[in-house]
């Protein structure tokens, strides 16, 4: 069983610009009584979503927003992610192994149900 949750989102300073900053999504995964966290930008959820959808059932992708960098939608968007994730993780009993690769899970498919870690 896989379950992901989301606590946090935060910003990071960019690489190329360190004036400039992006947000990364904190992920927890919990796969076979093991935890670990990887860390996403919205932007991998988005190509996720355009590589799995055609293969497996997806909920609604959060949309991007113009003001992403406030509390408010940062909280938003977080919260869609995690529903998002948890909804691919609940609706579909196989994994395409783009899912399994985004959360670094190397676990058996799964008899799933998301829960909370």
């Amino acid at each position: 069983m896989i379950a992901v949750s989301i606590p946090a989102a935060e910003p990071q300073p960019s690489a190329r610009s360190p004036d400039r900053a992006h947000t990364v999504f904190q992920l927890e995964v919990l796969c076979g009584g093991r935890r670990h966290t990887v860390l996403k930008r919205y932007s991998e959820f988005q190509a996720l979503h355009k590589r799995i959808k055609k293969l497996c059932k997806v909920p609604h992708f959060p949309p991007r927003r113009i003001a992403n960098w406030m509390p408010k939608a940062l909280e938003q968007r977080r919260q869609g992610l995690e529903l998002y994730i948890r909804g691919i993780l609940c609706h579909n009993k196989e994994l395409p192994q783009d899912v399994l690769d985004f959360l670094k899970v190397q676990c058996c498919q799964q008899d799933l149900k998301a829960s909370s870690p």
